[in-house]
């Protein structure tokens, strides 16, 4: 019997038909087929700039992906959409759709550091460069080529940055979170400044950040901010030195080894209260919320000395003779377990 050419070429067309649907069958399948994920291959990360062409090729050679261009065209035809850079972590089981859909949702693994009050700059960088998922850039780079790299229109960075707990995806930077600290810092300034107690002894906002520098560094006492600040306020209105510690102890920079000298009182620096009158160049740490708002807002009195007892807390004196006779109770007979601050922290006496 003569089979005409009709009949083989339609006969040809459905074999290919048929083929082709059972290649896409097998395909949706496997695309829709769960795999088990070996504990090395479970955090998947996406860096900037990467494309899901390469993601494809590291997963296929992870072997979590065996046919890595048909995922890619299902991203173009089927499940459009844009892959978003972070770290990822995968289920014990996964199959190439949900890996896709992981990867378009952006549900990244984010992380958190807690910048504290009170530290420097310095130090903050080098908290900053010990995150094993941050991109350090200012770690021992000096502070010029530091603020150059920030790009932010300060002259010294030193409080300029709000303290809080940052968090951040994989391969983020560690100037993009002191960006995100600094416009913080701005915000609460910019929000705190015109709401200040009239006639303070502040040319500008910054130099009311100074003073909450010292406050910061002063006493870790909520109850005692206000009044610390109605003393430096008081001294400076009567033309009085601060005479505060933390400011020399930063001036002296790493020349300081932990003991405040008769020494070091008398060595003449920018930073130096006992011998400069008025507030230093620059705040000497970084401060809270609170310390800026007691800044701002000092508590009215007659003191104009404090002293350290010993159990965190302050002794406030209005007379030089009363200061003195505090001086002694608590300094030269300092009691058994002494601190200057409250809790795990230490700070300085004036």
């Amino acid at each position: 019997m003569k089979i005409s050419k009709g009949r083989v070429l339609i006969s040809v067309v459905l074999w290919l038909l048929l083929m082709a649907g059972l290649g896409t069958l097998f395909m949706w399948q496997w695309l829709h087929r769960e795999h088990p994920i070996p504990d090395e291959h479970r955090y998947l990360q996406v860096a900037k700039g990467e494309s899901l062409h390469s993601v494809a090729r590291r997963l296929h050679q992870q072997g979590l992906l065996r046919w890595p261009m048909v995922w890619r065209l299902y991203s173009r035809f089927v499940q459009p959409g844009s892959i978003k850079v972070g770290e990822y972590q995968l289920a014990e089981k996964e199959s190439p759709i949900t890996i896709l859909a992981l990867l378009q949702s952006g549900s990244v693994i984010t992380y958190n550091v807690t910048l504290v009050e009170g530290k420097t700059f310095a130090e903050w960088v080098d908290l900053l460069s010990l995150q094993p998922k941050l991109q350090a850039s200012l770690a021992s780079k000096p502070v010029e080529e530091q603020l150059v790299l920030l790009g932010l229109d300060i002259e010294h960075p030193e409080g300029w940055f709000f303290p809080d707990t940052y968090k951040f995806v994989a391969g983020d930077t560690d100037i993009s979170i002191l960006r995100r600290a600094h416009a913080r810092m701005r915000e609460l300034l910019n929000t705190e400044w015109p709401l200040r107690q009239p006639d303070l002894p502040y040319e500008s906002p910054y130099e009311a950040l100074i003073m909450a520098s010292i406050i910061e560094k002063e006493t870790g006492l909520r109850s005692e901010r206000g009044e610390i600040a109605g003393v430096f306020i008081r001294r400076l209105r009567l033309g009085m030195r601060l005479q505060t510690d933390p400011t020399v102890i930063y001036g002296l920079g790493q020349e300081f080894k932990g003991n405040l000298t008769r020494k070091h009182l008398a060595q003449l620096t920018p930073y130096n209260t006992y011998q400069i009158k008025g507030l230093p160049p620059t705040p000497i740490a970084m401060p809270g919320a609170e310390a800026v708002h007691a800044a701002l807002h000092p508590e009215p009195g007659t003191t104009l000395y404090f002293v350290a007892k010993g159990d965190g807390s302050h002794h406030f004196s209005t007379t030089l003779a009363e200061h003195n006779e505090a001086v002694s109770r608590y300094q030269r007979k300092r009691i058994e377990n002494y601190r200057s601050a409250p809790g795990p922290q230490k700070g300085a006496e004036p």
